[in-house]
């Protein structure tokens, strides 16, 4: 039996992968509610070690709530500028690194550590699979949102002892992102990052190994992963 999507799925899934970019500007337009619910039911059927599906989602609206985030984010942009030196100081500084207030939608994914109690089947070895479950639900939701048309920015400057305080959140959860959601002012041909050098986009076949650390993939593999761009079509237009 044959399991592959339609051709014109396949290229959906590959578009939404490399046109996704984390927003910073956003529109002021309200996010349907029908958009919004498509997008959190992609992050809760995501993979999640042992079917624990650890997450949950804080739909975060109110204006005074997301005026102290953006307050403590502020302070900890400074604090994290510190860590840079002249010149790469100064281009951090000019990068705008979040949209709390422009989106109209805030979104904390948590991860409940005690949703399905002390035995998770496949967790006993790595029991931060919790965590990485929910960094899948994450990426599911960005996904999704790309497919909408709709921006997603994740911030992550943040002390989580704040947010834990801020949302009232349990002793046994802890945020794993805190996402602004909304119409993009636009969707960037490449990554911010990449077009204004803050860091180069890896060779693909560098990092791709055989059998064990530094080893070279097959030839025939490494010719195909030179090719590591899909082509970006535009959609703006239909």
């Amino acid at each position: 039996m044959n399991y592959e999507f339609p051709a014109e799925w396949r290229e959906g899934v590959y578009q939404a992968i490399v046109q996704r970019r984390d927003i910073r500007h956003f529109l002021p337009d309200a996010v349907p509610t029908e958009k919004l619910a498509k997008i959190l039911k992609a992050g809760h059927h995501s993979a999640s070690v042992g079917f624990m599906q650890p997450w949950d989602f804080i739909i975060i609206e109110d204006v005074e709530v997301r005026r102290k985030v953006k307050a403590h984010v502020e302070a900890e942009r400074l604090i994290a500028a510190e860590g840079f030196d002249g010149e790469r100081r100064e281009k951090y500084l000019a990068y705008k690194l979040e949209g709390i207030l422009e989106a109209p939608i805030n979104i904390c994914v948590t991860c409940d550590r005690e949703r399905t109690g002390g035995k998770v089947l496949g967790r006993n070895t790595i029991r931060d699979t919790d965590v990485y479950s929910t960094a899948g639900a994450v990426q599911n939701m960005w996904l999704a949102a790309r497919a909408e048309g709709i921006g997603v920015g994740w911030v992550s400057i943040l002390q989580p002892e704040f947010l834990n305080n801020l949302l009232g959140l349990p002793e046994n959860v802890t945020p794993v992102a805190y996402l602004c959601v909304g119409y993009a002012k636009e969707f960037p041909e490449r990554p911010v990052l990449e077009t204004t050098g803050w860091l180069p986009r890896l060779s693909l076949e560098k990092i791709v190994h055989s059998n064990r650390w530094g080893a070279p993939s097959p030839q025939k593999l490494a010719d195909e992963l030179r090719q590591d761009r899909i082509p970006h079509k535009d959609f703006k237009n239909g």
